[in-house]
């Protein structure tokens, strides 16, 4: 490399050819689309930097201050210097803020290859400034029309001569000397206040209607005198019948220089609406995570035999959504959350069956034996990671069809990066602190301004994931009463104890020391890699362990056929008991209530009434009441008394007198029930309908086998198929990591090394990117030559697939039809058939 300074770069090519390893990776990890698949050499990656969708992508992740400053590179001359782009930032007043933060966001620009040169010749990517650039079918967000020289462009010369006279210049001999004398009045500060001196009030007024935007307004044929007077000056120039224009320099000199009304340099503070203490956010958290475990392990308990159906179209039906809201005592888009998220962490799906139904998966068995604190990790790396957004549910999608729960159309690829920023700005505030809502969305909105809202009134997809990542936070127990927690915090793999900005600003990631007014493009799914992540969520679970309620072996038996939960209960106690009697209501402490009906359950799986007084006595702190040992005697006495088999179905009992009260009782109609024999009733419906009849009477009948033995009726766990968890949909191509990244470098040095390095002249030179062609006898004698020399040649090669490259060379040897050669493309010694070698040439000394 010449140690001279080097010259300013003529094109984006040269301007990245310019730069270190280090800056093209920052590039190419900001903008993954530029590396898919890995450009061929620095011209290839700056064409494809200069695409409208990849220009698009990498301009809507610009902050609003970025993109001011693009905008206002959009309506500066091309190319434009630093100091004309701070004047239409900061105004002819200056200030110091602005100042201050603008070499930063040209920088981004720069970075981003959205704008390249010098400070001296600024250059905004030619499709970044089409994209940014007034027009009448696309408006500035500047509210800046068209210059004069554009406005007069279909204008006759004649006019043209007419309107610089009536401004008080001299007459030109042509039309383009004409529009510049008129381009230099307007942005002469001085003569166009003595312009506007002379102007009517009704004239000002008009101009300060149009000064900051739409600066395009309508007149009639003849317009009044305060309008042609403008007219007359150029002042208003028309653009179409009927339609004028304000010419962009006679606007920024009404604006006193500047393109933006309110330029934004500093992104709003996220302010505080409540502090507490860390202890109680933490606490509150921990409670948070326990219900969520809870309510989990609830949902999969009621579909443990097999859930709801799963629809045609895919998905879980309305009803089904309801029922499973009621079951769980939740609101029905809470219960829509709770369902995404154990489908989200793998621990249910559909079956496979003909009847497709959801089921827990076999991974939820796994789930369930680790410790509590683990449970919740799983749950929330899969929360932050998902893309599926369960806060759409009950929208329509693009062909005006429902999006329903567990159904196709869900996934968000937004989701993963929101969720991780809100969380990171809520990181930011001191310990304890919990966040205004509002303040939040106004710094995601600063961030990502051309990700707003379209329409007036209607928030977009941004701020609606952020409002859900607050409400889905609390529920998950990662904030307490809207403050992060420290296992939250740990979640992150931020520090306990980082603390705000003095602004409340916070580092956009771990390692970040940008300056509070700068935001780095975050990757798609946060800043941590799944490696990470997994560190991250261990250590979160183990700040999480200690806060969480120790399960307990014992309840509070009471005179009243309930029993009383103080807290969590060990999962054996709490699976014998959930068999044994009704929950009657949840919270800190959950009451069981015993019926005949739930007594007569355990009996059906198997326990005798022996079983029930010791089961209870052993983990009972008090007493067992007497109403509740004879409400179990009492229903032991009549399990299987009644024996109900197939007849259909019948009913025997030794005891004729109670099958004559059967008979007897009107509630039996329905049963339509016979007597074969004095110890025997037949009917014609089946055994479960005959069964639930008399349960429904007041009885407690037995199911019998063939053989006559009682059948012990055990819940089936029914189990999907192994499944794995729905992988998330990524936001375009997925961040490269530093191996592809290296590779990827290197591969386009080298390739560019072959695109660029002199060559020899003989005879006429290939055109720019053109393959050298030469005869085959040509070539094989320069490559020849080349071992002999040590020299490395530049050639053309097609592969075996067809593909045509340039590669530079250094051969080594010649036999058998083929060359041996270091290659400087992929550095490294390959082989290479003459006959797939287009030609050669030598690269010149230097």
């Amino acid at each position: 490399m010449s140690p001279e300074a080097p010259a300013a770069p003529r094109s984006l090519a040269e301007a990245l050819r310019a730069r270190d390893d280090a800056s093209l990776a920052a590039l190419l990890r900001s903008r993954p689309d530029l590396i898919t698949p890995v450009p061929t050499d620095l011209t290839q990656l700056a064409t494809r930097a200069g695409t409208r969708a990849s220009v698009l992508r990498a301009v809507e992740r610009l902050d609003r201050f970025a993109l001011q400053t693009a905008e206002a590179l959009a309506v500066a001359p091309d190319p434009a210097s630093y100091g004309t782009l701070l004047g239409l930032m900061a105004g002819d007043a200056g200030d110091e803020t602005v100042a201050a933060a603008l070499p930063r966001a040209v920088a981004t620009l720069r970075e981003q290859a959205l704008a390249w040169g010098d400070d001296d010749r600024l250059r905004l990517v030619r499709t970044a400034r089409e994209l940014l650039a007034p027009s009448a079918q696309h408006p500035s967000p500047t509210g800046l029309g068209p210059t004069v020289q554009e406005a007069t462009s279909g204008m006759s010369p004649g006019r043209i001569q007419e309107i610089v006279t009536a401004a008080g210049l001299p007459s030109t001999h042509d039309a383009v000397s004409a529009v510049a004398a008129l381009t230099a009045l307007f942005t002469d500060r001085r003569k166009m206040g003595k312009l506007l001196a002379g102007a009517p009030e009704a004239s000002l007024d008009v101009l300060s209607r149009l000064v900051w935007g739409p600066p395009y307004g309508q007149v009639t044929p003849d317009p009044a005198a305060h309008l042609r007077w403008l007219l007359d000056r150029g002042l208003l120039l028309p653009t179409a019948p009927g339609t004028v224009v304000l010419p962009r320099e006679v606007a920024l000199h009404l604006r006193e220089g500047r393109a933006h009304r309110a330029p934004e340099p500093l992104p709003p503070a996220v302010e505080p609406a409540a502090a507490y203490g860390p202890q109680v956010v933490d606490a509150t958290a921990a409670g948070q995570a326990y219900t969520a475990l809870a309510t989990v392990e609830e949902l999969l308990k009621d579909w443990h035999e097999g859930g709801p159906a799963v629809l045609r179209a895919g998905g879980l039906s309305v009803r089904d959504l309801k029922r499973t809201a009621v079951a769980l005592d939740v609101s029905e888009p809470v219960a829509a959350f709770w369902v995404e998220l154990a489908y989200a962490a793998g621990l249910l799906a559909s079956d496979g069956e003909a009847d497709e139904r959801y089921a827990a998966t076999p991974s939820y068995d796994e789930w369930l034996e680790q410790p509590p604190a683990e449970r919740w990790g799983r749950l929330a790396q899969a929360w932050l990671a998902a893309t599926r957004t369960p806060g759409v549910i009950g929208g329509r999608d693009a062909k005006d069809r429902t999006l329903s729960a567990l159904g196709p159309g869900l996934d968000r690829s937004a989701a993963p990066e929101v969720r991780h920023r809100v969380l990171t700005l809520l990181a930011g505030l001191p310990a304890g602190a919990a966040p205004a809502a509002e303040s939040v969305l106004a710094r995601l909105a600063w961030e990502r301004p051309l990700r707003g809202p379209r329409r007036e009134g209607e928030d977009d997809l941004r701020t609606r994931l952020a409002r859900w990542t607050l409400s889905e936070a609390e529920l998950l127990g990662v904030t307490g009463r809207g403050a992060l927690s420290a296992h939250g915090r740990a979640l992150l793999g931020a520090s306990p104890a980082a603390t705000a900005g003095p602004d409340g600003a916070e580092p956009s990631g771990p390692g970040d020391k940008l300056p509070v007014h700068h935001h780095r493009p975050a990757a798609p799914a946060g800043s941590l890699s799944p490696a990470e992540q997994a560190v991250a969520t261990a250590a979160a679970a183990r700040l999480l362990a200690p806060l969480l309620p120790e399960p307990l072996d014992h309840v509070l038996l009471q005179a009243d056929l309930t029993a009383v939960a103080p807290g969590p209960l060990r999962r054996p106690l709490a699976d014998v008991l959930g068999v044994l009697a009704d929950v009657e209501s949840k919270g800190g402490a959950t009451v069981y209530r015993f019926t005949p009906g739930s007594v007569r359950r355990a009996l059906d799986a198997g326990r005798t009434a022996a079983d029930l007084h010791a089961f209870l006595t052993e983990h009972s702190r008090t007493p067992v009441p007497q109403p509740l040992a004879y409400l179990i005697d009492d229903v032991a006495r009549k399990h299987g008394h009644l024996r109900v088999g197939a007849a259909s179905a019948y009913v025997r009992c030794d005891d004729d007198a109670l099958l004559g009260e059967i008979l007897a009782d009107k509630r039996a109609t329905a049963l339509r029930l016979r007597r074969l024999a004095p110890t025997v009733l037949a009917t014609q419906c089946d055994p479960a309908t005959l069964l639930e009849g008399l349960r429904a009477m007041g009885y407690a009948p037995a199911a019998e086998s063939a053989e006559g033995d009682v059948l012990v009726s055990r819940s089936h766990a029914h189990r999907t198929p192994p499944r794995t968890a729905p992988e998330p949909v990524p936001e375009g191509p997925p961040p490269p990591d530093a191996t592809l990244l290296t590779a990827a470098i290197r591969a386009i040095r080298a390739g560019d090394l072959a695109a660029t390095a002199p060559r020899k002249s003989s005879g006429d030179p290939p055109a720019g990117g053109e393959l050298p062609r030469t005869g085959s006898a040509e070539t094989l004698a320069t490559v020849q030559a080349a071992v002999l020399t040590g020299e490395s040649l530049w050639i053309g090669y097609v592969n075996a697939e067809g593909s045509a490259s340039q590669r530079v060379i250094a051969p080594i040897r010649v036999e058998g039809g083929f060359v041996t050669a270091y290659d400087h493309t992929a550095d490294e010694v390959r082989t290479y058939p003459l006959h797939r070698i287009t030609g050669v040439a030598e690269l010149a000394e230097d």
